[in-house]
């Protein structure tokens, strides 16, 4: 006999705010703790799916909670189905659009149910959605560096066993971006991925000159 499908019973989002041990500076500023939303999907079988959103800035946090909430509020008694409440969100949404709050909101609802089904089948979900679950390669996530001052950090990723690094672009101009990318390819050398985020802080044009400019 089949299990029968979980039904939403509540949905339950709260705010926090956890500090991180190495601040994380970007082409905007610094980020030195991390807003996140996390998201509770009670359901009538006893199964809580959950998940979490990064929400970027900390005056995002209410009206996440709030949006989260009250969408949960019109999903109650629904089937954990996500395709179809993904599809019914897309009705619901559609002439306000998928960007920004609402499109973090609908993907924290839906990473939850999944996790719901995902506990329901007694699997994990790399398998329920077809998969078969395998090691994955980890990269260490930088801010902007300063290669000779955040050297000792660098090297510590890789006596952890990291094979990539991703650092932050855009914390100055071309040259000083050049400047820092061979340094920082230099000390970890040539054998470890190395990754370059500029955080939308060049417009089309520039981007499109520095990839010309290789």
């Amino acid at each position: 006999m089949s299990t029968p499908t979980p039904a939403i019973r509540t949905v339950k989002a709260r705010a926090v705010v956890t500090p991180i041990s190495r601040p994380v500076k970007n082409a905007f500023g610094v980020i030195d703790a991390a807003p996140l939303v996390l998201i509770d999907v009670e359901t009538d079988q006893g199964i809580t799916g959950r998940s979490y959103i990064f929400a970027y800035a900390k005056l995002t946090l209410k009206p996440l909670v709030h949006l989260i909430e009250e969408i949960g509020r019109d999903l109650a008694g629904k089937a954990i189905a996500p395709f179809d409440l993904m599809s019914a969100m897309d009705a619901k949404f559609r002439l306000l659009g998928w960007q920004g709050l609402v499109g973090m909101a609908v993907s924290g609802l839906d990473m939850a149910f999944w996790d719901a089904l995902g506990q329901l089948a007694g699997q994990p979900l790399a398998r329920l959605l077809g998969g078969s679950p395998r090691p994955i390669r980890a990269y260490d996530s930088y801010g902007a560096v300063d290669p000779a001052a955040d050297e000792r950090h660098l090297r510590r990723s890789l006596d952890q066993g990291f094979r990539g690094i991703k650092i932050k672009g855009g914390d100055g101009d071309l040259a000083n971006d050049e400047r820092v990318v061979k340094a920082v390819r230099s000390l970890i050398g040539p054998d470890v991925a190395l990754m370059l985020d500029f955080n939308q802080s060049l417009d089309t044009s520039e981007a499109s000159r520095r990839i010309g400019s290789r």
